[in-house]
C-alpha cells in the first residue's frame, strides 16, 4: 500500500545523507518535498502540515546538525513522528475476560464488515476460546447466508433469526450465548452505501441495548480521506473504541492510515493484510513506520512464523538441511508452512532492507505452484529418493504435472544443487542458494 509514499522518502533521505553536511535550508527543502509525499499518499492536509513542522523542528536542532550523521538522524526523527501520528503504541482489543464479551462490528457497506467477523471468530478460535458470529445484518441480500458460510469454513457457531429487528436479533444472541458458555459474540451489523440517520438510529439502539465491549469500526483503506470523513461521522454518534483498516494488501495510497488517528483520535487497533480469514494482524504503530521507511518489520515476520511453524518440526528440518538428508516430501511441508504464513512478497518485504532489493522484482506465486504440483505427480519412493527418477519417470510426472520434461529437469537440478548447497555449507564452504529454488531468482 505505502509503496508510492515509501519511495518518495527513501529519494528525500537519500538527497540529505549526499549532502554531507546539513544546513536549515536542506531540511526545510527536504520537509517540503516530504509535505508533498504525503499530500499525494492523500494524508490529511492538516495532518501532512503539522507533521513536517514537528520534524522540521526537531531536524533543525544543534544536535541534529552537528551529529556525525545528521541524514540518519532525520530519518530517525520522521520515524518517530510517524510512530507518534499512527498512536504511539498497540490498542489491544478489549480481553474476553466476561461471558460472553461483546464485539459490535459496523461500516459502510462493502468495506469488509462480515469478513472481518470470520476473522475475529478465527482468530478467537485459536486461542482456544468459543466464539459466536451473529447474522444481524438483515437489508443487504444474502449477507445471512455469507456469514454461515463463513462460520461453517472455520467450524464455528452462528446465530440468526427470522422476521426480527436487528437489536432483538443481538439481544436473543446474546442470551443465547449466555447459557451455550460462548466466550466471544461478534455481531455483524448492518452498513449502508452511505451514512443516514436511520442507519445510525439502529446501531445506537444495539449499543444502548447490549453495552458492547468494543464497537470496531471497519474503514475501506482503498477510499483515502472519505474512510477518515466516514469514521469522524460514525465516532461522533457511537462513541466507537477502535478502528480496524480493510484491504490494507490493496494499491491504494495509504493516506487513510496516516491521518485515521490524528483526525478522528480513535485507535486503529487491527488490519486486514488480505482476503484470507487468517489475514488479520494487531496494528503496531512503530512497525508500520518501519515498514513505510523501509526498515522491513522482522518482529511481525517472526510472530507470523511462531504461528505457523511447528518448532521441534522446524528443528528436525534443520538437522536434515545441513546433513545434506531433506527430500521433496520435506520440500513440500516447507512451502505449505510459507504459505499459510501470507504471500510471499509481503513476507519477504518484511525482512530489513528487501523491499529495496526487491524493486522492480515480481514475485510469481505461479512457479511455487508449478513446483509442488511436479512434487505431488512425483510418487512416495520418488519424493524420498529424486535419484530414482529417469527419463521414463520424468514423462510421466510431466504429463501427470501438466509440464514439461525440461521443467521436471529444471526443478530436479535446483534440488539437487541445493542438496549440495547444504552439503557445502556443512563442511564450511558457502556458495550461495540456486537460482530458482526461489520463484523469482
Amino acid at each position: 500500500m505505502f509503496a508510492n509514499l515509501s519511495d518518495r522518502l527513501d529519494l528525500v533521505f537519500k538527497k540529505l545523507r549526499s549532502a554531507g553536511k546539513l544546513t536549515e535550508k536542506n531540511i526545510k527543502d527536504a520537509m517540503r518535498e516530504v509535505r508533498q509525499a504525503l499530500l499525494e499518499a492523500d494524508v490529511n492536509y492538516k495532518v501532512a502540515r503539522d507533521f513536517v513542522k514537528a520534524v522540521q523542528e526537531k531536524a533543525i536542532g544543534a544536535e541534529v546538525l552537528q551529529s556525525i550523521e545528521p541524514g540518519q538522524q532525520v530519518v530517525k526523527i520522521v520515524h518517530d513522528e510517524l510512530v507518534k501520528l499512527l498512536g504511539g503504541k498497540a490498542e489491544p482489543l478489549a480481553p474476553m475476560d466476561k461471558s460472553p464479551t461483546i464485539y459490535m462490528v459496523c461500516g459502510l457497506q462493502g468495506s469488509g464488515k462480515t469478513t472481518l467477523c470470520g476473522k475475529l471468530a478465527l482468530m478467537t478460535k485459536r486461542k482456544n476460546k468459543k466464539p459466536l458470529m451473529v447474522a444481524a445484518d438483515i437489508y443487504r441480500p444474502a449477507a445471512i447466508k455469507q456469514l454461515k458460510v463463513l462460520a461453517d469454513s472455520i467450524a464455528v457457531e452462528h446465530f440468526s433469526l427470522e422476521g426480527k429487528k436487528p437489536p432483538e436479533i443481538c439481544r436473543e444472541a446474546v442470551k443465547y450465548a449466555q447459557k451455550n458458555f460462548v466466550d466471544l459474540v461478534i455481531l455483524d451489523t448492518a452498513g449502508r452505501l452511505h451514512i443516514d440517520d436511520k442507519m445510525m438510529a439502529e446501531l445506537e439502539a444495539i449499543k444502548s441495548l447490549l453495552y458492547p465491549d468494543e464497537v470496531l469500526l471497519v474503514a475501506d483503506s482503498m477510499t483515502g480521506q472519505d474512510a477518515v470523513n466516514m469514521s469522524e461521522q460514525f465516532h461522533r454518534r457511537l462513541s466507537i473504541t477502535g478502528v480496524v483498516l480493510s484491504k490494507l494488501d490493496g494499491d491504494a495510497r495509504g493516506g487513510a492510515a496516516l491521518s485515521m488517528r490524528a483526525v478522528t483520535g480513535c485507535p486503529i487497533k487491527l488490519v486486514s493484510t488480505g482476503e484470507k480469514l487468517a489475514d488479520l494482524e494487531p496494528f503496531h504503530p512503530e512497525r508500520m513506520a518501519s515498514r513505510i521507511l523501509g526498515m522491513g518489520d522482522i518482529v511481525s515476520l517472526v510472530e507470523k512464523a511462531q504461528e505457523t511453524i511447528d518448532i521441534e518440526e522446524a528443528e528436525k528440518m534443520q538437522e536434515k538441511l545441513f546433513k545434506a538428508q531433506f527430500d521433496f516430501e520435506d520440500f513440500l511441508q516447507q512451502m505449505d508452512q510459507l504459505k499459510r504464513m501470507g504471500p510471499l512478497e509481503s513476507i519477504l518485504k518484511m525482512i530489513p532492507g528487501m523491499g529495496k532489493a526487491l524493486k522492480g522484482i515480481t514475485v510469481d506465486e505461479k512457479d511455487t505452484e508449478r513446483m509442488v504440483a511436479i512434487i505431488k505427480s512425483m510418487t512416495v519412493e520418488e519424493r524420498h529418493h529424486p535419484s530414482l527418477i529417469d527419463g521414463s519417470r520424468k514423462r510421466r510426472i510431466a504429463g501427470g504435472s501438466g509440464n514439461s520434461v525440461q521443467a521436471v529437469n529444471q526443478l530436479l537440478k535446483q534440488f539437487f544443487a541445493m542438496q549440495k548447497m547444504f552439503h557445502n555449507m556443512n563442511k564450511g564452504k558457502f556458495k550461495g542458494i540456486p537460482k530458482g529454488m526461489i520463484p523469482f531468482s
